[in-house]
């Protein structure tokens, strides 16, 4: 599947079932694969700027033309489906049909968080409650800024309304996907991940389908199909995907479209690309542990410290004093963002390569007031550390004599689980964690496996202690030092030993 079909909003009775009386929503994360765009090598579509909701930041109107080399290396005029020669897109740009399904996405996720949950407000006059995130590629900051405005359109925010803040990183320190590019061993354990899938399938029956289907169209140079060819199966994948979400005018010959070869083609690349995070502890760690890190801490900074706060995200001077809890982030990232988050938890079993416009919601919860929850007690430390205290508070107990002042950079950051006091361990054995792939709840297998990781009758909801007991088995301590570390030592390395799958 190429394009995202969303399902219908929850009905009423869905919408009990998913988020019970019982649980408060505290604190969600959504990451997002951009919308569809054009193919990311040598291919281009037709495309023209959005006209949707974003005359605010689109202040610059501009028509541009492409231009290619001739015969004897003069410029030449780029032209697109129908002769048309403005409105061109570069390689991997986000087109208008991108843009519209993230806006829809948006639209989508004000109707459950906004309408049907009234977890965020109607009106917004900032954003300081909020965490906006992208890569630094364009069609993922751009597929953010239409699902913002998709969430929160004109209507919905006040006249003084201010530009929000959207964090950005450098990309040699991106963890918002896996970066092969900045991460040597990664690379590396990609690339033998990659071999083994072409030694198993290169010469199968399978692949003899695939190029019974398409080996005409293979240049001279590389007239095979296969995982390592030249363009690559996956490359192909890609141009078959970002031209088939965009109409009869992009289309290649109906071969590329056989419902069969689709389904051996989505198969091997997802083993190609994906199989490493069920397989290899080492893989997720540098893969996508430094930002399910983040996720983490940032719920248990909610659950232990009373809030997550981010000095990136405030519009002011990033002061404690006057800076929010936030309660929604939302990222702009990639289909192997999607894909590596859900297989490190074990939660990506007999998927199909995530679709233009995929969604990930990662959501907190705690007990609804008046459960046997020591929250409270946490806040009230925490707010007013130089409180007496007839015994050690728990976060005395986790920082030493005195609880750290109110700051955006918590205390609790990449703290191991076993160095937690009970306390602290109590309050997230009260908060449950769920997650959900494109509006579909996602089973994690160490949630499920014992009653007391999950929330009783719903194994969807795993406890922020068992969620973080999982994740810290693949977090980095220091993930540039360790993208270094274990070079040539094969596809498991000495940190792969006798390591938990993927899951628990």
């Amino acid at each position: 599947m190429t394009t995202l079909i969303p399902r219908e909003p929850y009905t009423q009775d869905e919408l009990a079932r998913l988020y019970p009386a019982a649980l408060k929503l505290q604190l969600v994360q959504v990451f997002l694969r951009h919308g569809e765009r054009t193919p990311v090598s040598s291919r281009f579509l037709d495309m023209a700027s959005s006209s949707k909701d974003l005359s605010e930041w689109n202040g610059f109107q501009w028509h541009r033309k492409m231009e290619s080399f001739g015969s004897n290396d003069q410029a030449m005029i780029t032209t697109g489906p129908g002769g048309r020669v403005e409105g061109m897109c570069l390689h991997g740009e986000l087109t208008d049909k991108g843009r519209e399904t993230t806006y829809a996405l948006g639209q989508r996720l004000r109707n459950l968080y906004v309408d049907q949950l009234g977890f965020m407000p109607e009106i917004k006059s900032d954003t300081e409650d909020m965490y906006l995130r992208a890569t630094p590629i364009p069609r993922a900051l751009e597929s953010l800024q239409q699902a913002f405005w998709g969430m929160y359109p004109a209507s919905a925010r006040t006249l003084d309304f201010a530009p929000p803040v959207i964090v950005a990183r450098q990309i040699n320190e991106e963890t918002l996907f896996p970066n092969e590019g900045n991460c040597k061993r990664f690379r590396q354990l990609a690339r033998l991940f990659a071999d083994r899938a072409a030694t198993r399938w290169n010469d199968s029956e399978q692949m003899a389908y695939l190029n019974s289907l398409w080996s005409k169209y293979m240049p001279e140079e590389s007239p095979k199909v296969a995982v390592d060819a030249h363009p690559r199966l996956s490359g192909i994948m890609d141009t078959i995907n970002a031209t088939d979400a965009h109409g009869p005018a992009t289309k290649l010959p109906s071969e590329f479209y056989d419902k069969k070869g689709r389904g051996i083609l989505d198969r091997i690349a997802v083993e190609e690309w994906f199989a490493g995070y069920g397989e290899s502890s080492e893989y997720r760690k540098l893969g996508i542990g430094a930002l399910m890190g983040d996720v983490v801490d940032r719920m248990v900074s909610t659950a232990v410290e009373g809030g997550w706060r981010s000095e990136t995200a405030a519009s002011g001077s990033g002061n404690p004093e006057t800076s929010k809890n936030i309660k929604f982030a939302m990222s702009g990232c990639h289909d192997t963002t999607l894909a590596a988050i859900l297989s490190s938890v074990g939660g990506f079993q007999n998927q199909s390569w995530p679709p233009f416009t995929s969604s990930i919601a990662v959501e907190l919860f705690s007990q609804a007031p008046g459960s046997d929850s020591n929250a409270g007690t946490v806040l009230e430390e925490f707010l007013n550390p130089s409180l007496p205290a007839k015994k050690p508070g728990i976060l005395s107990q986790l920082f030493g004599k005195s609880a750290p002042k109110q700051s955006a950079t918590s205390g609790t950051a990449r703290a191991s689980l076993q160095s937690l006091p009970e306390g602290a361990r109590k309050s997230l054995q009260n908060h449950y964690v769920r997650i959900r792939y494109n509006d579909q709840p996602v089973r994690i297998p160490g949630c499920a496996a014992k009653p007391e990781n999950h929330l009783p009758g719903d194994e969807t909801f795993c406890t922020l202690d068992a969620f973080k007991e999982i994740v810290d088995k693949f977090t980095p301590k220091n993930w540039q030092g360790e993208c270094t570390a274990n070079l040539g030592a094969g596809l498991h390395g000495p940190d792969d030993r006798e390591k938990a799958p993927a899951g628990f």
